[in-house]
């Protein structure tokens, strides 16, 4: 059976998940795979996309692997020319690639940050998702989802110290959130940004108190909003909550 967007039968959607060979990002995969949607799941590292998609096809599920370095303009536009030749459009984006590379005690201040260690954050965090925007969103055709994982770590509502580098990207994610969602508001393209807080992942490690399975499922929910779902915000828990 197709999917729907605001109740209207239609063919199977397309979505491209980024960071998808493990972790919240091969959960998002599997449970919009398990919606009725054909997934792009997408990796920096072939080798371990490859096998992830491999994993899901396993349980029946339509998902094809593709590689995408987020940093990287051509690896961007070869994704979007692999999309537009195969499929014609695209519907749904996840921007769930990251990296945390500050999280010693040597760089819990701000004014002890590498900055190198800072841009390289920058670029993948932030960077990341306006790059793969720009080569991918023109092929939603004016009607889809924008999904973007963020971080409660990112809320100037709730800023403390502690992950500079970290906070600062996704602190920054989430403007390109707004602005984006502003960009498109006389679209049919709906854009938010999720906190899905802390996940048993390489990232969030094993003392952290939610499942990968609860960490996807605000993204699931923002990536399968109807036409006049919300655009614009940040959630947790499918919630709206402060910037």
């Amino acid at each position: 059976m197709g999917a729907t967007f605001g109740g209207t039968f239609m063919d199977k959607k397309l979505a491209v998940v980024t960071g998808g060979n493990r972790g919240i990002g091969f959960e998002v995969s599997r449970q919009l795979a398990n919606f009725g949607h054909r997934v792009i799941l997408t990796s920096r590292d072939p080798e371990q996309g490859k096998t992830a998609a491999e994993k899901l096809q396993s349980e029946g599920l339509d998902v094809l692997f593709h590689p995408l370095d987020v940093t990287d303009p051509a690896s961007a536009e070869a994704l979007a020319g692999f999309v537009r030749e195969r499929f014609g459009r695209l519907d749904i984006l996840v921007n769930n690639a990251g990296i945390l590379q500050d999280g010693g005690a040597d760089a819990a201040r701000l004014l002890d940050a590498d900055l190198d260690m800072l841009r390289t954050t920058f670029e993948t965090n932030t960077l990341g998702p306006v790059l793969v925007a720009h080569a991918l969103v023109p092929l939603m055709q004016g009607r889809g989802r924008v999904v973007n994982v963020s971080s409660g770590a990112g809320q100037l509502a709730d800023m403390g110290s502690g992950y500079p580098a970290y906070r600062v990207s996704k602190t920054a994610l989430n403007a390109v959130t707004r602005i984006l969602a502003n960009e498109l508001a006389d679209t049919k393209i709906l854009v938010n940004a999720l906190c899905p807080g802390w996940v048993k992942t390489d990232m969030g490690g094993p003392g952290a108190a939610r499942t990968p399975e609860q960490g996807a499922d605000t993204v699931v929910w923002l990536a399968t909003l109807p036409d006049n779902g919300p655009t614009g915000g940040f959630f947790r828990d499918r919630k709206p909550i402060p910037w």
